[in-house]
């Protein structure tokens, strides 16, 4: 079933993760009432002989200079010099609900943008169509200037593009997926790319996942505690209270409901490594720095990137900066550091669990047959080198400013980089967290005891399901992929 997504309410998260398939988007009376009335006030400005940015102007550092005259014109000059863009493409569910969302800050109808753009965009995601946009090249300063420029020209039947994922010249392209080249002035242009819609796209998505993996985390350190005979007094209620950081106390409340029966083995030390003993603590900051990434997603999802933005009521044409992906940077490197800590754990808790010197002695690396077999030697190599990946590119791009466009950008937010560096942060530790699932898995396998708490043996017995045990040896990449699909599907669930 196709899912529908009305432009008249808020979009949510959940909206973009399903532009990557073929949506039904409304265009409702209210927000046709609302752009049509911002663009017949635009007419009126015009008349007015009134200057606005990028109708009567040139762009950027060539504000000073006029426009063309021809509003057709004016378009090209828009986006030709945009065309500069380098590197791969972006992935299609990346550049879909990037437009998805550029349609969404279009009917807020503050931009003075043509109907038939929001319609162009609704009739593009109802197919398989997605442009061919370049990775490289947006500072996220005048909003995603040079990837949105592409996305434009493709829509123009200009570039190249995807139809069910095969790459054509965009032209093509739009006819097959029975679309017509879109038609565009100056105004239609510049509010198509003069906003952060690829920047907030990214980072919701990548904020997406890194939750599944944080909650998987819980999960799993749980089920960790509990194969191994931990005392679950790390857990305790008034412990985490009286910490007194709300994040740390909603984790801990989480991970006693999965851990629920959790009796001690009474032979583990006192106090278990900070991996474990610590977890709620590290996980609860990273609950309070994603509610931070929540709130700024949410206000991103909800606005509107653009200048100059259009008030009809007011007969007012007001220039600003809402094109300036401040706060999705900062939101985009704040999510990195917790991608990193939280991989940090599951790769340190997976270094334990193979350690026969702390693990309760299990076998060397849970091999089946120790020497004979080599268990889990190879995933773990690869989890530290997952870890060290996302490790190695957590260095903050929001605050790398650079100054371009003869200093008229003097400060740049670089959210864009910050927002698609996360996002491949996001996939790596979906894996680092997989790697994990499936050593928990195998640990059952070679003699750990069995769950006492009935939530950890619900996500023991999930993975035993999905993924056979590891004897004899076999290569065990599509078994860690398997294993993180099934403890993300499992959290999904739980409360």
């Amino acid at each position: 079933m196709t899912t529908e997504v009305d432009l008249e309410v808020p979009l949510r998260i959940a909206d973009l993760r399903a532009a990557r398939d073929p949506i039904t988007v409304v265009v409702g009376p209210q927000v046709r009432g609302r752009v049509t009335a911002a663009r017949t006030f635009l007419s009126k400005v015009r008349g007015d002989d009134r200057a606005v940015y990028g109708v009567t102007t040139g762009f950027g550092a060539l504000v000073g200079y006029a426009g063309r005259a021809d509003p057709r014109d004016q378009a090209d000059n828009t986006l030709a010099h945009l065309g500069a863009g380098q590197g791969p493409d972006l992935d299609a569910e990346v550049v879909r609900a990037t437009l998805l969302l550029r349609a969404a800050s279009l009917a807020r109808g503050a931009s003075g943008v043509s109907p038939h753009v929001v319609d162009a965009l609704a009739a593009m995601l109802a197919t398989t169509f997605v442009p061919a946009v370049p990775r490289l090249g947006s500072v996220g300063a005048s909003g995603d200037l040079i990837p949105l420029g592409a996305a434009a020209q493709a829509l123009r039947g200009r570039g190249h593009a995807y139809l069910d994922g095969i790459r054509l010249p965009a032209a093509e392209a739009l006819e097959r997926a029975g679309l017509e080249p879109l038609p565009l002035d100056g105004r239609d242009a510049l509010a198509l790319v003069n906003g952060t819609s690829l920047t907030t796209a990214a980072t919701a998505l990548a904020l997406d996942a890194v939750r599944a993996a944080h909650r998987a985390v819980q999960v799993l350190t749980c089920l960790l505690a509990d194969l191994l005979g931990s005392d679950p007094q790390f857990l305790d209620a008034r412990l985490l209270a009286a910490y007194g950081h709300p994040g740390a106390i909603d984790v801990g409340a989480r991970m006693r409901r999965v851990s629920d029966g959790l009796v001690a083995s009474g032979t583990r030390a006192l106090q278990e490594p900070y991996s474990i003993r610590c977890a709620p603590q590290l996980l609860g900051a990273a609950e309070d720095a994603l509610r931070y990434v929540d709130a700024v997603v949410a206000a991103d999802l909800a606005g509107v990137t653009d200048n100059p933005l259009f008030f009809p009521d007011d007969d007012l044409v007001v220039h600003g900066g809402n094109f300036f992906g401040q706060p999705a940077a900062f939101a985009a490197d704040v999510l990195s550091m917790v991608t990193a800590q939280v991989g940090n754990l599951a790769e340190r808790q997976l270094d334990l669990l193979v350690d026969p010197n702390r693990n309760g002695g299990l076998p060397p690396m849970l091999a089946a047959g120790p020497g004979q077999q080599h268990g889990l030697q190879g995933v773990q190599l690869a989890a530290t080198a997952l870890i060290t990946e996302i490790r190695r590119d957590t260095m903050p791009a929001s605050m790398q400013s650079v100054p371009t466009n003869l200093h008229n950008q003097d400060v740049v937010p670089l959210g864009t980089q910050a927002a698609l560096r996360v996002l491949d942060q996001a996939r790596l530790l979906h894996l680092v967290v997989g790697s994990l699932a499936l050593g928990l898995r195998q640990a059952a396998y070679v003699g750990a005891r069995t769950p006492t708490a009935s939530g950890c043996a619900e996500a023991l017995a999930a993975l035993a399901a999905a993924v056979p045990p590891v004897d004899p040896d076999r290569p065990l990449d599509g078994d860690v992929r398997r294993a993180a699909d099934v403890i993300a599907d499992l959290v999904v669930s739980l409360p």
